[in-house]
């Protein structure tokens, strides 16, 4: 297996050319990180600046220093990110998964408002296995506002607030979403995933920091898909990508837990590690994965 230390500059190819037996190589050549500049007036016109609730122990001038660093912090953000952030709105739920409203993902990834308002999206991973029963992993781009640069399962995002990502029965709604931002971060086409072929496996719920400002706090939908697949990641989401068996991940875990290499998992990924990958890992080799799924329950993580 191949290093795991963060390459934010450029992507490797990831596998040989396909034989008859193996999955098809990814046709993948070395892409380079290219940043976007904006105008002064563009880059306001993608800002949006809240309003500031100012307590009488603190002064007008440590508000405004406050509102400044925020703007700072956002005109800095990579242009795509920007407008993902502010163009996207996510599904508001609460804990029983009851749709409640919706708002930016800008909005539901502040810690401030996550723990002022309670906020609570919705949200799914995909685990998408080769017929070598091999997981796809996926390293963030540098440029993603929460959680650059780790790695984590093979997509990792949310249902928008529109008709087709909020069809309820089966998980329509979510599987949609999985399936169009396949096609976003790692290039999959809709004929190498069908929607039909996505099993929710369960649902998690938890909280997790990303830094000082920007956080998660997700009712995660598990899906697993076993296909084989071509690819080409998009650079403004994908760092890195790689297939990896189950001694292969244990290897990386051990590298993440021990801090070699500068390998850094996601929270939601090692939730589910943790908790269920390497029982439904069996499942999928044995090809029972939904006598194994479990929709029911959402399991509060912490």
């Amino acid at each position: 297996m191949s290093s795991f230390t963060p390459n934010a500059i450029r992507l490797q190819n990831l596998l040989a050319a396909p034989s008859s037996t193996s999955p098809a190589a990814f046709p993948l050549k070395s892409l380079l990180f290219r940043p976007t500049s904006l105008s002064t007036s563009t880059a306001a016109a993608c800002i949006r600046v809240f309003p500031l609730r100012v307590s009488s122990s603190h002064s007008s001038v440590t508000a405004s220093s406050s509102a400044m660093g925020d703007v700072a912090a956002d005109s800095a953000m990579d242009a795509v990110q920007r407008r993902l952030m502010f163009e996207d709105e996510c599904i508001l739920v609460d804990e029983n998964d009851r749709v409640v409203g919706h708002d930016t993902k800008y909005n539901c990834h502040l810690m401030e408002k996550i723990e002022s308002e309670n906020l609570l999206h919705r949200a799914f991973s995909v685990f998408l296995f080769n017929s070598k029963y091999e997981l796809l992993l996926q390293q963030r781009s540098a440029t993603k506002v929460t959680f650059p640069l780790v790695w984590t399962n093979t997509c990792c995002s949310h249902p928008l607030f529109r008709d087709s990502e909020l069809i309820e029965e089966n998980a329509l709604g979510v599987r949609n979403a999985a399936q169009r931002k396949l096609l976003d971060e790692l290039g999959i086409t809709a004929d190498d995933v069908p929607v039909d072929q996505f099993i929710p496996m369960g649902r998690i719920l938890y909280k997790a920091p990303s830094d000082g400002r920007w956080g998660e706090h997700e009712l995660d939908y598990i899906l697993f898909i076993v296909r084989d697949v071509s690819m080409l990641p998009n650079p403004d989401e994908v760092a890195d990508a790689k297939y990896v068996n189950r001694e292969e991940l244990k290897e990386v875990l051990r590298k993440a837990d021990a801090g070699e290499e500068g390998v850094k998992l996601s929270p939601w990924f090692r939730l589910v590690v943790d908790n269920f990958l390497f029982k439904w890992w069996d499942h999928v080799e044995s090809g029972t994965l939904r006598q194994a799924a479990d929709m029911k329950p959402i399991h509060k993580l912490p």
